[in-house]
């Protein structure tokens, strides 16, 4: 379960203080795929990194005992001199025991399919290898909740098949996703209920469809 309780988020600009969230309450239920709609500058990313533990908020708090993944296919966190498999390691040392880092560098390593690359440092990668490893490195950890920020696969066909199937099996574990996305087969695949944003507010859908009905109709 991921509860947010009163959250307020804003940012200082030049023509002032700028609210992304006033008294904002949300629940998602443990196993939920949640869809958060909206137009572009209305907070989406806001909240997946409220949700994620990459920005703090002004008030209110976030209540969880889950584990919640990074955004899924975000490879900024890496260290450009550090090689993909020293990388790998260094985050599996956060998230992992000790004598299971082996298998999870074997999993990223397999997944990522960057043959010899992976031993070399990162800054020598194309953005579509750096992405094929942190989609990977997502892949490993079994997280209670994914998050999906726009970007869902990477490379050719075939490599984002294996993507696709990969979030499946996820799913099929129990694991909930929530998805910021303008693909509505990707919010349909994984998402059972919705919120759309709006500079007026929030709203929640427990109707997948009609969601994505008012979402398009704002657009």
């Amino acid at each position: 379960m991921i509860r947010l309780e009163n959250v307020s988020k804003s940012y200082r600009t030049q023509a002032g203080r700028h609210w992304v969230f006033r008294d904002l309450n949300l629940e998602i239920p443990t196993g939920t795929g949640l869809a958060v709609l909206g137009r572009n500058g209305v907070g989406k990313t806001t909240l997946i990194n409220i949700i994620g533990g990459a920005e703090t908020v002004d008030s209110g708090r976030l209540v969880t005992d889950a584990r919640i993944s990074w955004p899924v296919g975000l490879a900024g966190g890496f260290q450009p001199s550090l090689t993909a498999r020293d990388n790998v390691k260094f985050v599996a040392r956060l998230y992992a025991e000790k004598e299971e880092i082996p298998e999870i560098v074997r999993r990223v390593r397999d997944f990522a399919e960057i043959g010899e690359y992976f031993d070399m440092p990162t800054r020598t990668y194309s953005s579509g290898m750096r992405s094929r490893v942190s989609f990977g490195l997502s892949m490993a950890f079994d997280f209670d909740y994914y998050l999906i920020d726009e970007v869902t696969a990477v490379g050719d066909p075939e490599f984002r098949k294996k993507c696709d199937r990969a979030l499946q099996e996820k799913k099929e574990k129990g694991a909930g996703f929530i998805v910021v996305s303008h693909a509505m087969d990707i919010v349909r695949r994984f998402c059972t209920q919705a919120i759309v944003l709006t500079s007026s507010g929030i709203t929640h859908f427990d109707d997948i469809e009609q969601a994505i009905k008012v979402y398009q109709s704002n657009g």
